[in-house]
């Protein structure tokens, strides 16, 4: 049976009823922007108390493979969105051809979810990436990457080999050549109903352990880098064409070349600075985009640095030191996901600091440092 939509063909009426798959700390701020606006939020997720379940108005709780649930959450907005690539997209698609929008498209997400096709897809289409191949070949040199192709996030999934005999057995996967990098970039992108592409300032990211650490804007990078990375995040918009905030990650070599090397079609980790650092936001944007609305402006007149509060020990998650951190320094700002169990290196929470001078980058990682001596994110069992 099709679904009938809610969708309002008269923009002028902002009342958009707006499902989001997903309900982690992504999700959360993206309803925190839509709240403000006074849209109605209704969020698919496993759990009942997830992030977003303190902010939404609606939490349809199911799996993230159960089909009838997608379209009980179709039923009951005008579009849907998603805070994550790993979701069931024959339930998207069907859902789409009922005529409920998707934002982005279900055709982008199924492209982009395979990491292998996204790379295929971007290389196909004349976007600077590492070369790769779905067989081993010495022709990509020593070492190499080799990717799993769906499910891998936050380094899970990808292992440096340096022969054939170091692949993991079982791995849908692909081989990549080895890229020497000098450091990690990323652009913030969105792009609009109406096909207007917006940008976010260059982030520097510094990743431990595979995870995001700290992100910094702007980017310690050459003018004509950052020209490139920009420039380089809009041909990417062009090849996926999805309406909404995406991030392109991407390296710079010792020679100041710019490649990508993954795509996200959703706001992103390496985003949260522009929470506090510019006018509208990543998550702003985002909703802005899917609801038809015109962008708001991206432009940043301040240095941020932010960065990623992991869980320590594993427990009931317990935040420690925030009194001492905000005696450090008065222009904190701390966002705490919700999460009631800590585990070592989930993300728990992040913060940021800012500071008026666009060139007080040395300065404000100082501070930020100082304060993550401080601020930390524990389990309750744990002595520390």
């Amino acid at each position: 049976m099709a679904i009938v939509p809610r969708w309002r063909k008269n923009m002028s009426i902002i009342n958009k009823r707006i499902g989001i798959v997903g309900g982690g700390q992504l999700g959360k701020m993206m309803i925190l922007e839509a709240k403000r606006l006074g849209f109605y939020v209704a969020v698919l997720d496993p759990a009942h108390d997830c992030p977003a379940s303190s902010v939404c108005d609606e939490v349809i709780v199911a799996k993230f493979t159960d089909e009838s649930a997608y379209f009980r959450l179709a039923e009951k907005v005008d579009v849907i969105t998603y805070e994550f690539e790993h979701i069931n997209t024959a339930a998207l698609e069907k859902i789409e051809k009922d005529g409920t929008p998707v934002y982005p498209s279900v055709r982008s997400l199924k492209t982009i979810q395979n990491k292998y096709l996204q790379k295929c897809k971007l290389r196909d289409s004349g976007i600077a990436v590492s070369r790769l191949s779905k067989e081993y070949t010495a022709d990509l040199g020593s070492p190499q990457m080799f990717k799993a192709a769906l499910g891998s996030y936050d380094g899970k999934g990808n292992w440096v080999i340096r022969s054939v005999h170091d692949v993991p057995g079982n791995v849908d996967g692909f081989f990549e050549e080895f890229v020497d990098f000098k450091l990690e970039i990323s652009v913030i992108a969105c792009r609009g109903i109406d096909g207007t592409v917006v940008t976010y300032p260059v982030a520097e990211n510094i990743h431990k352990n595979s995870i995001l650490d700290m992100t910094v804007v702007p980017a310690r990078i050459s003018f004509d880098t950052e020209m490139d990375a920009e420039e380089l995040a809009k041909e990417v918009m062009k090849v996926f064409k999805g309406v909404g905030t995406f991030c392109v990650e991407m390296f710079v070599d010792k020679k100041g070349k710019v490649s990508v090397n993954e795509v996200a079609p959703r706001p992103h980790n390496s985003g949260h600075y522009t929470i506090e650092g510019t006018f509208a936001n990543q998550f702003e944007n985002h909703i802005r985009a899917i609801a038809g609305l015109p962008l708001g402006c991206t432009e940043i007149d301040k240095s941020a640095v932010m960065v990623n509060l992991l869980g320590e020990s594993d427990g009931k998650a317990q935040l420690v030191g925030l009194e001492q951190a905000y005696k450090i320094d008065p222009l904190l700002h701390v966002h705490m996901y919700g999460k009631s169990e800590s585990k070592i290196g989930r993300k728990m929470g992040h913060f940021t600091v800012v500071s008026d001078d666009i060139e007080d980058t040395k300065d404000i990682i100082k501070r930020a440092e100082k304060i993550k001596s401080v601020v930390k994110v524990l389990g309750k069992s744990s002595d520390k």
